[in-house]
């Protein structure tokens, strides 16, 4: 009932951009911009959680981005799923690009998007699955680009986890460690194509390492349970993407604040 509100609520009502506010649209041409009209780039939390897959995210988390990501997810704007998958796609795609000749380019073998799970609680309490939606737009707009790609929902919550908000890098590994699992006949589904890991946001990295770990360990780090081979599953050498993450976590800005500073440069 909550989500059919929403749907409904969003057609008939006044709308602003959930970006910066801007009157009468969803979502303005800056935020557009901001949002997937740059380059997607490689990200690293530090500290580095082990076992993180290789991930590249389409925008920074700050200001527009932050703004849409936030009303999608908390606010049920649910008409910016679409923009937030278009976002998610070119992170996907950045990321495919770099797995070589043995890439999706050329290949009838799918990309197989598997979104990291919410906590039963927050899909609830929010009245939809804010990674899932974003998911399934952005496989959509995969397919319309000509790339094989589907949605596999087979990661699951087996304990319950603690609100991470509050929560260090190390303090969050501890919390997710273990608490994912790959549902019955998941691995099966793995083997059909190439695993990207997907999720809205990365900040310490910490939900993303422990999805990888559960589905390396569903797939016997790289050959499957079930006999075959389980699609390059996303661990150590794996792959996934993101809407946005922390600005520092961006490869260049990184190496910006690590490069010596020179009497004299701005």
């Amino acid at each position: 009932m909550q989500g059919w509100w929403r749907e409904i609520s969003g057609l008939v009502l006044p709308v602003s951009c959930g970006g910066c506010g801007r009157p009468r649209t969803e979502l303005c041409e800056e935020c557009r911009a901001v949002l997937y009209g740059g380059v997607p780039r490689r990200v690293r939390p530090d500290p580095e959680p082990a076992g993180l897959p290789v991930v590249h995210a389409a925008a920074p988390y700050e200001n527009g981005v932050r703004g849409v990501l936030l009303a999608h997810k908390e606010r049920g704007a649910l008409g910016l799923a679409g923009a937030l998958g278009r976002a998610l796609a070119g992170a996907v795609r950045a990321g495919a690009e770099r797995t070589g000749p043995a890439g999706p380019t050329g290949s009838a073998e799918p990309l197989l998007l598997v979104p990291v799970p919410s906590a039963r609680r927050a899909v609830a309490a929010r009245g939809h699955d804010p990674t899932r939606r974003i998911a399934l737009a952005a496989a959509a707009e995969l397919r319309r680009g000509g790339v094989p790609a589907r949605v596999v929902s087979v990661l699951r919550q087996r304990r319950v986890v603690a609100d991470q908000a509050g929560l260090g890098a190390r303090q969050r590994e501890r919390n997710l460690a273990g608490a994912l699992t790959v549902a019955a006949g998941g691995g099966r589904l793995l083997a059909t194509g190439r695993v990207v890991l997907v999720d809205d946001l990365m900040t310490t990295g910490a939900s993303l390492a422990e999805a990888a770990r559960a589905i390396g360990a569903e797939c016997g780090y790289g050959r499957s349970a079930h006999g075959g081979e389980c699609a390059r599953a996303a661990h150590v050498n794996g792959r996934a993407a993101v809407v946005a993450a922390s600005p520092l976590a961006f490869e260049i800005n990184r190496n910006s604040l690590r490069s010596p500073i020179v009497a004299g440069s701005e």
